[in-house]
């Protein structure tokens, strides 16, 4: 065997052959459904074997938000679509930044919507992307490889590494094939189609993507119990969400509601905080300030804040 070879039991758990659906093509329709169906039901209790793993991952990310970092997800094809979109839905949920959470995905813009082929081997490049966007030790970079050999995600993690970043890797793999200070190992097994990541691995990603992210910005004050009071107006949809959640929290009518956004600059806490304590926006402001931007706290009724 040259030495350039890699042999058979050296390639990823992603690249296996499943057993279980070896003769998928010979099944009806409704037994090619039951087959995919009976995959994904494993996935859920993948994730959870890992629980540990990404309760440390969100404690890392929520450490280097406070600290002033942000927050990168890098991946590679379907990796990189998980995490750009990720990223994306922070701002409009959370009220976030555009800057503090943001996607890289190898291949650029272009790759979002068609496959970019070799990107995902050019390593340096995923390292270069970060320092475009200014890296810090500051941040927190999640690596997302289904397999954990992606060069594009091994430099870039390497080079957050170089930068004293903080450091994810959330994989499919049980022996991955890269360092960083929280590995989050999904073990879902052989795909339903050899090798197709978008399926089992993909699902059990974005399940993962969805906890830290969403973990993390309940525990920096985003929401009020389930509630997103950090929405900004910035559609019809939006705009009426927020109202909803100003008459569920004031027992208000939707006129008063309006009205108190309309004061508060259509900012939900400080409409709140408003309505709550007969409160100017500026003293609201301060209130909420002064509270770390925690609405419950500002409300005087304790609960958690860090």
């Amino acid at each position: 065997m040259r030495m350039n070879e890699r042999r058979r039991d050296d390639d990823p758990t992603t690249e296996k052959v499943n057993p279980r659906t070896a003769e998928i093509d010979k099944r009806s329709t409704a037994g090619v459904l039951e087959l995919i169906l009976a995959e994904d039901s494993t996935i859920c209790d993948a994730v959870g074997r890992e629980l540990n793993n990404i309760e440390r991952a969100v404690e890392l990310i929520i450490s280097r938000l406070r600290e002033g970092g942000r927050l990168f997800f890098v991946g590679a094809g379907t990796s990189g679509r998980l995490g750009v979109g990720e990223a994306a839905e922070c701002p409009p949920t959370f009220g976030t930044g555009r800057e503090l959470v943001q996607g890289i995905i190898a291949g650029g813009r272009k790759a979002l919507w068609r496959s970019v082929e070799g990107a995902e081997d050019a390593g340096e490049d995923g390292a270069e992307q970060l320092e475009a966007r200014g890296l810090s030790g500051a941040d927190c970079v999640v690596g997302i490889a289904a397999s954990s050999t992606t060069p594009f995600v091994k430099g870039a993690l390497a080079r957050a590494g170089d930068k004293g970043a903080g450091t994810v890797l959330v994989t499919c793999n049980p022996a991955p094939a890269v360092a960083a200070d929280v590995v989050v190992s999904l073990l879902v097994g052989p795909e339903v189609i050899v090798g197709s990541t978008r399926m089992k691995a993909g699902t059990a990603t974005k399940m993962v993507l969805n906890m830290l992210s969403t973990a993390s910005m309940v525990r920096l004050g985003k929401t009020y119990g389930n509630l997103m009071v950090e929405v900004g107006p910035h559609s019809e949809k939006l705009r009426r969400r927020q109202e909803r959640i100003v008459v569920q929290l004031l027992g208000v009518d939707s006129e008063s509601a309006v009205e108190l956004l309309s004061e508060s600059g259509r900012d939900v806490k400080l409409a709140v905080l408003m309505g709550r304590l007969n409160l100017s926006r500026a003293a609201a402001k301060r209130l909420l300030d002064e509270s770390g931007g925690f609405l419950r706290k500002a409300l005087g009724e304790g609960g958690r804040e860090g």
